[in-house]
């Protein structure tokens, strides 16, 4: 990047932080965002009338839910590109979890569109709202090394382990595997809860003694709190583990390998969706496995 200069779409619970941690570093940040309640106490981001106003930045970062609303929302940039093209080594960063094969696809609109001067990175992230507010985000990068080296300083403002994982696509690909571990995991668990409070234990306690055993994860660490608690309040709606499962199991179905425990956690996400439960916390699964049980929770602890 020859400019501290970037564009930024999507202001939600997590781009809305990384933004900010971009400005906060020193970079100039211009953003769009649907609504206006989100540019609300975001200090050092300016504001951007359309996406397509960005076209000349550097940069461009997509913080969107999926490929198809990047698609949609870059559209009238493509077509300013189209009549014009941007400068060389023009970089479209998509950070949201998306299709490995469909961000490529997306490479290739992009180069097209741009006459050559503007390649898609893709960077998915993990680490959450808490690691998006303190700036610790995993970033997980498909680029080619002289692409991903020049942004490796935008990265760094939002990210304290940065990872180049291969060309186009191996960033989406990372992530997949990342949320075949965080769905499994947190299903897991939120059985194992499901399966203790019936059983008269303490959830809290069996999940203080398990950190300290071999079962101890960071995903106990993070989302065990909320699981015994009950706590199903959004930090990232659950309804994505569904989006992001069905990645693994399409990229796993393109090299022929079996993928036993992601088949099941589709199944019982897709049933998290079918109850409504969409739009909460990925905590609220537990709550999916008590609506499937055939009796009520215990009310009382064993001693």
């Amino acid at each position: 990047m020859t400019s501290k200069r970037v564009g930024f779409v999507g202001l939600g619970l997590m781009g809305a932080p990384m933004a900010a941690n971009i400005a906060k570093a020193g970079w100039g940040v211009i953003a769009w965002n649907r609504s206006d309640a989100a540019f609300t106490g975001l200090a050092g981001v300016g504001r951007a009338a359309a996406v397509a106003d960005l076209r000349d930045e550097d940069a461009i970062i997509f913080m969107l839910p999926d490929l198809p609303f990047i698609e949609e929302a870059s559209a009238a940039l493509l077509e300013s590109w189209r009549s014009e093209p941007p400068k060389p080594g023009t970089a479209v960063v998509v950070m949201s979890s998306v299709s490995p094969t469909a961000v490529q696809r997306f490479g290739e609109t992009v180069r097209q569109a741009s006459d050559g001067n503007a390649a898609v990175v893709d960077a998915p992230v993990s680490g959450g709202t808490a690691g998006a507010q303190s700036g610790t985000l995993a970033i997980m990068v498909g680029a080619a090394e002289p692409d991903f080296e020049g942004l490796r300083p935008l990265f760094e403002t939002m990210g304290s382990t940065v990872r180049r994982m291969g060309p186009l696509g191996s960033g989406s690909l990372a992530k997949a595997c990342n949320q075949l571990i965080v769905g499994t995991t947190t299903a897991a668990l939120a059985e194992a809860a499901e399966l203790a409070e019936r059983s008269g234990m303490d959830v809290g306690a069996l999940f203080e003694v398990l950190s300290g055993g071999l079962a101890g994860s960071r995903v106990l660490e993070n989302v065990g709190p909320r699981l015994a608690a009950k706590d199903y309040a959004p930090t990232g709606p659950a309804k994505f583990m569904h989006k992001d499962l069905g990645f693994v199991l399409d990229s796993a179905e393109a090299v022929g390998s079996a993928t036993p425990l992601a088949t099941a956690a589709i199944g019982l996400y897709a049933e998290l969706k079918r109850q409504g439960l969409g739009d909460q916390d990925l905590a609220v699964v537990r709550q999916t496995i008590a609506n499937l049980s055939r009796t009520p929770a215990a009310t009382s602890v064993s001693k």
